[in-house]
């Protein structure tokens, strides 16, 4: 597989946190030569492995494709790179260009951005589709500012114009070369050590990996208990991917974000997971993370959607970690939502902006408590103190509390101690397909 080319994957968990450096260091210890051998260190291999790697790609042949539907303009420059000794493939129209791209791997890609059906910006955006990292070098006849700003945004290493010298050519491929080949040792590298993963650099390549993430997104749910009766209270839909370019969450958050595309991948997450949740009749609740923004779609708000169809057992966790001072109408929009039978909760508690204004504003009748509350409270006085305000406060205002991020029997212990009423964590279960069996230690 070369370094630019996206990796087909099967459907998997979320990446694992980083690893640290024992454990990057056990992963790749050394294994036990023949008699007399010292063994490679794992940096001495990676290093042998990379230099292995940079001779390859110092003495392979440089290969370019030129695409242009002007026959004579193509020829020439072909010509001309050919007797700078390049390996040249053409293409006289968009469709021809991505058909080799899935079967070559190009050091650099030369494209005219006029040409009939598809122009290169377009053909720029379907090489992201299978190579994320090839350099892609524009050029027109007709230029302008709404395709330079264009061709800049989708990642063009380079926008020209024609007649195009052919010595700036040369120096724009020789980059392009460079640029291509460092792309393909750093890759190596990291595969060498465990941590691949194939980032998109520009927005192509950033919109080719999000439609590949939206393609293999899965709903994962998370048990919510009640300790007391040992019986499932509810279940947290999360946002799962199959794709490694966005490992986890906050990255598919992150990039929807940046294409503008934050309302698609909330209605597609609402839309799997009530549909998921419905499939066999059940007593228990679900919760669904919304976004802010996603307080402004009117998809959300609409009577017809999937989730709106089964309100009445969904319970709408809003973040404390965003502001909520750009939702314009919050109250009215909360209160549709109740009218629609949905309940309310504020999530993060205790991490974000929000003071006792969000329960004014919210009323929620569920509040989940942030595990940096949570997390080692058997044996932290001060996270005693604040949770067992916040949960008196919370009973005295008709709220129920959850506490997310429970992990052993002490931390459970505590905050049954502290008039917690739902707990979360892996103590019970982790995250899993419909439905993950919970464990009562």
């Amino acid at each position: 597989m070369s370094p630019g080319r996206p990796p087909q994957t099967a459907e998997q968990e979320p990446a694992a946190p980083p690893h640290s450096d024992s454990q990057l260091r056990s992963s790749v210890a050394p294994t036990a030569g023949a008699a007399g051998e010292v063994p490679q260190s794992a940096t001495a291999r990676t290093a042998a492995g990379v230099a292995q790697s940079a001779s390859f790609e110092v003495n392979r042949p440089r290969q370019v494709l030129l695409v242009d539907d002007e026959l004579e303009m193509l020829r020439a420059l072909e010509r001309v790179l050919r007797a700078r000794g390049y390996v040249v493939s053409t293409a006289n129209n968009g469709t021809e260009a991505v058909e080799l791209v899935r079967k070559v791997d190009f050091d650099a890609i030369v494209s005219d951005i006029a040409m009939p059906e598809m122009d290169g910006i377009t053909l720029l955006r379907e090489i992201r589709k299978y190579d994320l990292q090839v350099p892609v070098v524009l050029v027109t006849g007709a230029p302008t500012v709404d395709t330079a700003i264009q061709a800049l945004e989708y990642g063009a290493m380079q926008y020209l114009t024609k007649p195009v010298p052919t010595e700036a050519l040369e120096r724009s491929l020789d980059k392009a070369v460079h640029i291509r080949r460092m792309a393909g040792l750093r890759q190596r590298a990291a595969e060498l050590l465990g941590q691949a993963t194939l980032q998109a650099t520009d927005r192509a390549g950033l919109e080719a990996t999000f439609r590949r993430t939206l393609d293999s997104l899965w709903i994962a749910f998370h048990p919510i208990v009640d300790p007391r009766q040992e019986a499932i209270f509810g279940y947290e839909a999360l946002l799962r991917s199959a794709e490694p370019a966005l490992p986890h969450p906050g990255a598919v958050l992150e990039a929807a974000e940046r294409l503008g595309q934050l309302d698609i991948l909330g209605r597609i997450i609402r839309d799997r997971a009530s549909s998921e949740f419905v499939a066999e009749p059940r007593a228990e609740l679900l919760f669904v993370n919304l976004h802010v923004t996603d307080l402004l779609d009117p998809h959300l708000l609409s009577p017809s959607s999937p989730l709106s169809q089964a309100a009445g057992s969904v319970v709408l966790e809003i973040t404390e970690r965003s502001s909520l001072d750009h939702v314009t109408d919050l109250r009215s929009r909360i209160a549709t939502l109740r009218e629609l039978g949905f309940r309310i909760a504020v999530d993060d508690l205790g991490a974000g902006y929000a003071g006792l204004s969000t329960f004014a504003l919210l009323e929620p009748e569920y509040v989940k408590l942030d595990m940096s509350l949570i997390r080692g409270i058997d044996v932290s006085v001060t996270q005693q103190k604040i949770v067992r305000s916040l949960t008196s406060l919370c009973r005295e205002m008709g709220i129920r509390v959850v506490a997310e991020g429970v992990e052993t029997t002490s931390e459970r212990d505590a905050l049954i101690d502290l008039d917690c009423d739902l707990l979360q964590g892996f103590l019970f279960a982790k995250p899993g397909k419909p439905f993950p069996e919970v464990k009562w230690p």
